[in-house]
């Protein structure tokens, strides 16, 4: 593994100047002290130039190729195509450059295997843009169900639920500050990066459960503790629309499930909530792009005289992205292991194949 100099700041190449790119990655990255951009790859040039111009990033390419030989580069974030973005990743850690890419890591095993390969060949470290395990509600969640378990003091784990309707995800973004050209998007055959027993007619439904779910599962297992090898899918009950229903899982010897839906609400219904035989502790997700997120915990506690409370998960103005994008640049600086890495995220790969092999019927 190579690590950086923990004096200098990390010299930063970008892939993609979409709307993720531009409302979450691009500013918080340049806003780190940490963190220098040096440079920009995008497909439509003159998008690229404004982009590259507004954040006073020096060098413009047309590829993700181009950032591979360049030696000012340390490391390189992605945010691209779901289904064509883990190609690039594979491309960059295979040449030894440190990448920080949006989730899903890949949308097939098989896409997943392939970039853990070139992680292993290249020497570059891979983490995923997992932002909720970055959410302090969520780290103070997953830190008194730990407390909890290993006290014993509230009794036996029953059950986590985790429920995620989506209805509003832009938050009420202006998304009239995005920058943008009339360019087309070059195509690109997507269609081989599926798994192999995918149905044509359900690549694009499993693309939207997967791109959106995969943070629920993957929340669910972090905050448990769960390991890929202990966790399996018992219970599959999704509507024809691929996206709405409930998966009941095993976690570590915890039933668990995630409640999913498509939904027309002005916010977004989103928390989880997990059950020890003498109390509780319930975090509700605040909109994804409220920023700061201010998200909001309760915490009940069962015995002679029951109580609840509410504490405030700190830092208190933070926004789960930028927390990622500082945990990426704090941990190439000092060799800590990421907290969502390319390795542990090969689980939620496998098990949203599980998931949609079971809705299915294959």
């Amino acid at each position: 593994m190579k690590t950086l100099d923990p004096v200098k700041k990390v010299r930063l190449g970008y892939v993609g100047c979409g709307f993720i790119a531009q409302h979450i990655h691009l500013p918080n990255f340049a806003s780190l002290r940490d963190c220098e951009l040096v440079a920009l790859a995008e497909l439509r040039p003159a998008l690229g130039r404004k982009v590259a111009d507004h954040y006073g990033i020096k060098t413009l390419v047309n590829s993700h190729q181009e950032l591979i030989d360049n030696p000012e580069i340390d490391a390189v974030a992605v945010s691209a195509d779901y289904m064509v973005q883990g190609e690039i990743a594979a491309d960059l850690l295979a040449a030894g450059k440190h990448v920080f890419m949006e989730k899903p890591m890949a949308v097939s095993m098989r896409q997943a295997e392939t970039i853990l390969a070139a992680a292993d060949k290249g020497g570059g470290r891979l983490m995923i843009g997992y932002m909720k395990r970055y959410d302090p509600g969520n780290l103070l969640v997953r830190e008194t169900v730990r407390r909890w378990r290993q006290s014993g003091e509230k009794g036996q784990l029953l059950y986590l639920r985790n429920h995620g309707f989506t209805g509003n995800w832009t938050a009420g973004r202006d998304t009239t500050a995005l920058i943008t050209t009339d360019e087309p998007m070059p195509p690109k055959s997507r269609e081989h990066f599926a798994p192999d027993w995918l149905p044509p007619e359900f690549v694009g439904r499993y693309i939207s459960y997967l791109q959106q779910y995969t943070h629920n599962i993957n929340l669910a297992r972090f905050v448990l503790d769960a390991a890929a090898e202990n966790v399996t899918v018992k219970t599959v009950d999704l509507d024809a629309d691929g996206m709405t229903g409930i998966v009941v899982f095993d976690m570590n010897g915890t039933r668990v499930t995630v409640e999913s839906a498509q939904t027309k609400f002005h916010g977004w219904d989103e928390h989880t909530q997990v059950y020890f035989e003498r109390g509780w502790v319930h975090a509700h997700s605040p909109m994804l792009f409220a920023n700061p997120g201010q998200p909001k915990v309760e915490i009940y506690e069962g015995g002679d005289a029951p109580y609840y409370s509410y504490p405030i998960p700190t830092p208190i103005a933070a926004w789960h992205y930028k927390e990622e994008a500082q945990h990426f640049l704090d941990a190439l600086r000092s060799g800590e292991p990421f907290r969502s890495p390319g390795t542990d995220a090969l689980a939620d790969v496998t098990l949203l194949e599980t998931i949609y092999r079971k809705h299915l019927g294959l």
